[in-house]
């Protein structure tokens, strides 16, 4: 094989940006020169640069200090905390979807999860705003059920997945990873770290005129291959078949390590970020009457007013690493991230009506269409997270018995600061005759948001024993002391609350067949609420105090392989009781709880050529103990009862290997009322996707990619979630989309 040429000295058309901004964005969150590829460009030529006489060993990387290829889809996860045992033996549910699986299904953003996982559904996810998810029915809280490389992070804003090796959702209560996280389960990104040599460009485009493009270089070279680097850049021109959606993004991410000796690891990573794009509010009920999805134009975009300004997010995060293996086996990593979060916040926002004929006020459209629009503005928003995770594991023999133990110290710090906001009516318009109308800004910002402090210590262990040749058990605790603080950024509603909380669980497993475990769990988790930002609170924005949250689950995994065959699959039985906080009174406050109880199945593996991946999920989720008796034995909204997710592929041998991939995505009914008398009917989409694969000679590949989602442009409300007060929103699925991309490996 001949040498390669160094990409560098080719000539390549950068791509520029053609969306002329309806309105400049603050220089603060403008996009920095150089951009962000043509900086990944001058690295990666650095970095070629030093591999120049080393192509050849790069193409058989040694193993010092490189990690394995990650396995595309997997039924565990790192985030669980339970060490390397294979999936079957682990006591929980989790899955890791690598970064070929995010791109075989056109994952741009953590939202599309719910393509690939049966028990993670939609919760208010739309164009140009940060995303939220739904585990085992309870929305995960952005403030707190994230993680980046195991640390805690803040969703409230846009996490790009370009620079990601993988994705991790582990799915249950979580008080053994996380000291405080609303139950349901837990996201963790995982970062691309070096692993040799490493040369990728990326291009997409689709019918609706979104165009991406990233590169991802790496590779280790000094003595020994002791040094690695990695560096990924992308750019993006966002735009939907929505109206008023043009926007942009753009990423630079650095990852090096440095590999002092067998024994010691530095690790360093950084990220940067950015993102404008104008949000889309949601549609709603007219008065108590659930539309059809065909009385709207697809297109519609209530925020599109001449004064609309983009939702724009910044971030700058980074972590430090030091792992040292120990003598006897031990094991000891340190690790020290940062995030900083800047954000703008805007809409002309949709919300509630009043009928003055009936004297009636509606927490959606009134009947006849019309609906109260306000101007919405917080700028500068600062969030700040500061973490240090200190852990040690290894292995010790008691009364005969080998312990695989894990202590772990975690201190947290985070910051919220705000400025007053911007919550003003501007008119009432018309959704069926009138959307577009224009009204007259109204940008005064006089409305006070809450500033808030939290500094969190945890202290955990957990022990893993073999009982015997077939049982082994796993028990932990978690230790949290807990101090948080709110005040408005008027100096009113002052809080602050102390608070100390353990969290302990519990699992036993039986290895019932080779390969095979059937396993019984229980743990507590542990969450904060607070009170909405709303005036006629008498405690709006007051933080309340700290609730646990249980579950218990019983299930059974297991992993085949023989010849051409190899599966990963489980079943499981969970219950989840949490409590809830509601008004009551003019006081927002605990008031019940509500009991989630489901059935989980997956099946995920190979038949020769064929690949399947199947999930699906049925739950029965009530609320209980409220003291408006309305609402007890009632079923949250937008909670589907069931859902099932199957991926199928099926791989040809030929000169160029083609695979053709089938998605198919299926949510069952929901309620889109307290009341449960208005229910968002099933609806099932197929996506379809052709991969070929061109060039398979040693690190020279083009692998060509045709997605197309929503194959039969199947029209329906895809999630009725209530936000924001109580309102309720109505979202449609997308039309078909058609996405053409490249990936180039050199």
């Amino acid at each position: 094989m001949s040498e390669p040429v160094p990409w560098c000295t080719a000539r390549h058309a950068m791509p520029t940006s053609v969306h002329a901004a309806r309105h400049a964005a603050p220089a603060a969150l403008r996009p920095p020169r150089p951009t962000a590829l043509a900086s990944a460009a001058l690295l990666a030529c650095l970095l070629q640069a030093a591999q120049a006489q080393q192509v050849a060993e790069d193409a058989t990387v040694q193993a010092v200090g490189v990690s394995a290829p990650a396995i595309k889809r997997s039924a565990k996860a790192s985030i669980v905390g339970l060490g390397d045992l294979p999936a079957w033996e682990t006591p929980a549910q989790a899955q890791t979807f690598s970064s070929d699986v995010l791109r075989d299904a056109f994952v741009t953003r953590l939202a599309d999860l719910t393509r690939l996982d049966a028990s993670t559904t939609d919760s208010y996810n739309t164009v140009g705003y940060w995303d939220y998810l739904t585990v085992r029915g309870f929305t995960l809280d952005n403030a707190y059920n994230y993680r980046r490389e195991g640390l805690p992070v803040n969703a409230e804003t846009r996490l790009p997945l370009e620079n990601k090796s993988a994705v991790e959702l582990f799915k249950g209560t979580s008080g053994i990873q996380a000291g405080v996280s609303a139950p349901g389960g837990l996201v963790n990104l995982l970062v691309k770290r070096p692993e040799g040599r490493v040369h990728s460009a990326f291009f997409s485009v689709n019918d609706a005129g979104e165009a991406r493009a990233a590169v991802d270089v790496g590779g280790r070279f000094g003595p020994e291959r002791s040094l690695g680097l990695r560096v990924n850049a992308a750019v993006a021109r966002l735009n939907t078949q929505i109206d008023n959606t043009e926007g942009h993004s753009r990423l630079l991410s650095v990852a090096t390590d440095w590999r002092l000796s067998r024994d010691t690891l530095i690790e360093l990573e950084l990220e940067d970020s950015w993102q404008s794009q104008p949000s889309v509010a949601g549609l709603s009920l007219l008065g108590d009457r659930l539309p059809s999805s065909r009385t709207f134009s697809r297109k519609l975009n209530l925020n599109n007013q001449p004064w609309s300004q983009p939702v724009q997010f910044e971030g700058r995060t980074g972590t430090l690493r030091w792992t040292q293996n120990l003598q006897a086996g031990w094991r000891s990593a340190v690790t020290y991230g940062e995030q900083h979060l800047r954000s703008n916040d805007r809409a002309a926002f949709p919300f509630g009506c009043y009928e003055g004929a009936t004297e009636t006020y509606y927490y959606s459209a009134c009947p006849n269409g019309d609906y109260d629009l306000y101007d919405y503005r917080s700028d500068n928003e600062r969030r700040i997270t500061r973490s240090l995770l200190a852990q040690l594991e290894g292995r010790f023999d008691l009364a005969g018995i080998e312990n695989n133990v894990r202590f772990g110290l975690l201190r947290s710090l985070y910051r919220t600061s705000l400025k007053p906001q911007a919550y003003n009516y501007v008119g009432t318009l018309n959704v069926l005759t009138g959307p577009y109308e224009p009204t007259v800004a109204a940008p005064e910002m006089d409305d006070a948001s809450p500033n808030r402090w939290e500094n969190s210590t945890e202290l955990s262990v957990q022990d893993h024993v073999r009982l015997a040749p077939n049982w082994q058990a796993w028990v932990g605790v978690r230790h949290t002391s807990l101090s948080r603080h709110s005040q408005e950024t008027d100096g009113a509603k002052d809080t602050y609350i102390d608070q100390t909380l353990n969290t302990p669980w519990a699992a036993l497993g039986w290895t019932l067949a080779p390969q095979t475990q059937a396993y019984v769990s229980w743990g507590e988790g542990v969450e904060t609420k607070a009170a909405p930002r709303n005036a006629a609170l008498a405690n709006a924005g007051q933080i309340l105090p700290a609730a646990k949250s249980r579950q218990t689950e019983v299930g059974v995994k297991g992993q085949y392989s023989a010849g051409r065959v190899s599966a990963q699959w489980g079943a499981n039985l969970f219950q989840t009781l949490r409590p809830l906080a509601e008004t009551i009174d003019s006081t927002f406050r605990y008031n019940g709880d509500a009991r989630h109880r489901g059935l989980e199945g997956f099946w995920q593996g190979r038949v020769g050529p064929w690949g399947l991946a199947a999930s699906a999920m049925v739950l029965d989720a009530e609320r209980r103990g409220s003291t408006d008796g309305t609402v007890n034995g009632k079923q949250p909204v937008n909670v589907p009862e069931r859902t099932v997710k199957v991926s199928g592929s099926h791989t040809w041998g030929l000169p160029v290997p083609l695979t053709v991939q089938a998605d198919v995505v299926h949510e069952g009914s929901r309620w889109v009322d307290t009341a449960n008398t208005v229910r968002l009917p099933a609806w099932t989409r197929l996506d379809l996707g052709v991969r070929a694969v061109q060039g398979r000679e040693a690190l020279r590949t083009v692998t060509w990619r045709l997605n197309v989602a929503n194959v039969f442009d199947k029209r329906g409300w895809r999630e009725a979630p209530s936000m924001f007060g109580g309102h309720t929103y109505l979202f449609p699925i997308l039309g078909r989309t058609v996405t053409a991309s490249a990936q180039i490996d050199f």
